[in-house]
């Protein structure tokens, strides 16, 4: 595990140094959910319905933000091609590159969301439902993001072209995140939302790897 921890501690001091694009990431996810309301009106029934909506659908969208920058700047710079020749597994740098990812834009939305979510008149006894599908979901945008990462490397426009080949993936993690913090708002079980969003991360966790360290192998021929 000393390689893996290696490269997790160097791309988290590079996030760190570049610390404007994780800023960037919060940044949105705030405008997005604050200006929502100014579109909709200042109505307390309608933001509450739809708050939980909100905050997941702006999530989705600010993780895709700094996705292009994944494995762009190692490519770059050759340093990809020197980490895919290391004894490490090509599948664990793909797991450390995108727990960094996580670490440094999913970690800090959800920080953020219960802020918002009294912005969004969410009900206090919701923040902890919404932080958890939070916790449970932004991992599986990070890690099925990171596949679109992997097959746009090197090409032109990679933002736009992650976005359209990885959005309809995650429409399914969009959906349970937001029934299972709705269904928690409405007193009901939520416990089969959050297992299945439980189940997905670990899909997520057993497969992606193969498949980015695959798309990985193919861009560096």
């Amino acid at each position: 595990m000393a390689p893996f921890l290696a490269l997790l501690k160097r791309d988290l001091k590079l996030a760190a140094r570049h610390g404007l694009d994780s800023f960037m990431v919060v940044a949105f996810f705030v405008l997005v959910v604050t200006l929502f309301p100014l579109a909709v009106g200042p109505e307390q029934a309608i933001l509450g319905r739809i708050g939980s909506g909100m905050i997941w659908v702006a999530a989705l969208l600010s993780s895709m933000l700094s996705m292009d920058r994944l494995f762009q700047q190692d490519y770059e710079d050759g340093s990809l091609d020197l980490l895919v020749l290391s004894p490490m597994a090509l599948e664990l740098l793909v797991l450390a590159k995108t727990l960094a990812h996580w670490i440094s834009t999913g970690l800090p939305l959800i920080i953020a969301s219960p802020l918002l979510g009294v912005l969004m008149n969410v009900s206090s006894a919701g923040y902890g439902t919404v932080i958890l599908s939070l916790a449970l979901g932004t991992p599986i945008l990070s890690l099925v993001g990171s596949i679109g990462a992997a097959l746009s490397l090197g090409a032109r426009r990679g933002g736009v072209l992650i976005s359209l080949l990885i959005l309809p993936l995650l429409i399914p993690v969009l959906v349970f995140g937001v029934s299972a913090v709705e269904t928690g708002l409405a007193d009901l079980p939520s416990r089969s939302e959050f297992l299945i969003l439980g189940a997905m991360l670990l899909v997520a966790l057993a497969l992606v790897p193969y498949a980015v360290a695959a798309a990985l192998r193919q861009a560096l021929e």
